[in-house]
């Protein structure tokens, strides 16, 4: 990556950035760039199986053969109510190798669980239960699990079904909610000061919810090419113009072009429609807020995992969410040449842009948070959603509070008050 400054010399390539990661030259895929598992459809994306080993009915522990398991958030691990036995689930870079081979990618290569959503799918599964033999209900918009009414066994669904239940991995939760209450307690304590009064009296912490929300992992193998202009100061010096004095400087300008390959690793993006849309009644974008997560630790999809927890299902597609994926590329691009353009002090102007995605692979997550919800009635008729969310992976919490608009307004002019009295001060004490 060289520009056509005969001064400065070879630039080296940009350093990586993570998350998400991005890297130059990346030498650890496996032989052919394959995935394990790999199927060419054939026309459209190649797909590779992440259900292949999945099965639906009774999960059982393998100690004692109960079904009541659940994600132990201390430890990580799924662990059986009954005998206490807990057990690891394969990552899915162990299983599937996601954390290697982006150089490799040509096209778009996708998990099962990623496939285009079929509007005609029902959301309500049937189960017959394979310890009585009765016949067992499983609502998918808000579960994947269910108890027989007979024998109180536990129902999991864990393989695929093209309605955006069940994705290709899952995250899970490790911040107890305890410690998630806490968190939402400090952050509106901080913000109590100019916080609505009903807000003030009707917040519980207690009310927070722990959600899986439906996102894409996406790895990128992409080419960029950046051509412009960039000014490098020789000399500044003061000319007097009038009555007064004007600072100018003398600069030399080059041509620049940077051009090199991009590995993106686990840009992370949402995939419900509902976060995607920044609308105004509610603030459900604080969910960015939160970011990153520790995707390289999500496991295999195992429905016991959701066990205590609600999850949401994903509703958008690949041709929907890529326009998002391919500009977020563009913005690491032009992040990475930076660190290459110190010898520019005066800027540079990028005149011709290019990324070209050569390959891309997508992979659907559920993510955990930790929410706390406030609906807000205003005048008129209009109302608000207010968030407070913690990422239960590593606790970063952010959200939106209520405001007392005569208090903020009243404090404000106060500020502008002492502010101009500071200000007199300061001049008649000079």
């Amino acid at each position: 990556m060289t520009d056509t400054d005969p001064n400065s010399g070879p630039v080296p390539a940009p350093e990586a950035v993570s998350p998400p990661e991005a890297v130059v030259n990346d030498a650890t895929a496996p032989a052919g760039g394959v995935l394990p598992g790999l199927v060419e459809e054939p026309s459209g994306p190649q797909t590779f199986r992440t259900d292949a080993a999945a099965k639906d009915g009774l999960n059982k522990c393998a100690r004692c053969g109960s079904t009541d398991v659940a994600l132990n958030p201390a430890t990580g691990k799924l662990r059986c109510a009954f005998c206490r036995f807990e057990w690891d689930t394969v990552t899915m870079n162990e299983a599937f190798g996601l954390d290697q081979g982006i150089g490799e990618l040509r096209g778009v290569v996708m998990g099962s669980g990623s496939a285009d959503i079929v509007p005609s799918t029902d959301v309500v599964v049937t189960f017959k239960c394979g310890a009585c033999g009765a016949e067992v209900v499983i609502d998918t918009d808000h579960s994947t699990q269910a108890r027989c009414h007979w024998c109180r066994n536990v129902l999991s669904m864990n393989q695929q079904i093209p309605n955006g239940a069940v994705p290709d991995m899952v995250l899970p939760f490790r911040i107890p909610k305890a410690e998630a209450v806490k968190k939402i307690a400090e952050f509106v304590g901080k913000r109590k000061f100019y916080a609505h009064p009903r807000f003030k009296a009707e917040f519980n912490p207690e009310n927070v919810m722990g959600i899986y929300l439906p996102y894409m992992v996406v790895d990128v193998n992409a080419h960029a090419r950046f051509e412009g202009q960039g000014e490098h100061q020789t000399r500044s010096y003061t000319v007097k113009v009038g009555d007064r004095h004007e600072r100018r400087y003398d600069a030399d300008l080059y041509a620049v072009t940077r051009e090199f390959d991009l590995h993106v690793n686990d840009l992370t993006v949402e995939s419900s429609s509902e976060k995607l849309s920044r609308t105004s009644s509610a603030t459900n974008n604080i969910i960015n807020s939160i970011m990153p997560f520790d995707v390289e630790n999500a496991v295999a999809y195992d429905s016991n995992y959701l066990s205590g927890y609600t999850s949401e299902r994903r509703d958008t597609n690949l041709d929907q969410l890529s326009p998002l994926v391919h500009a977020q590329t563009g913005d690491i691009a032009r992040h990475q040449a930076i660190p290459s353009l110190a010898f520019y002090d005066r800027g540079v102007r990028w005149d011709r842009e290019r990324v070209d995605v050569i390959g891309q692979r997508w992979v659907s997550a559920y993510l955990p948070v930790w929410l706390y919800s406030y609906h807000q009635v205003k005048g008129g008729g209009r109302s608000q959603l207010h968030y407070v969310a913690v990422n239960a992976r590593t606790g970063e919490t952010m959200g939106s509070v209520p405001i007392n608009q005569a208090r903020l307004i009243t404090a404000s002019a106060v500020a502008q008050v002492f502010g101009t009295i500071l200000a007199i001060l300061i001049f008649l004490v000079g």
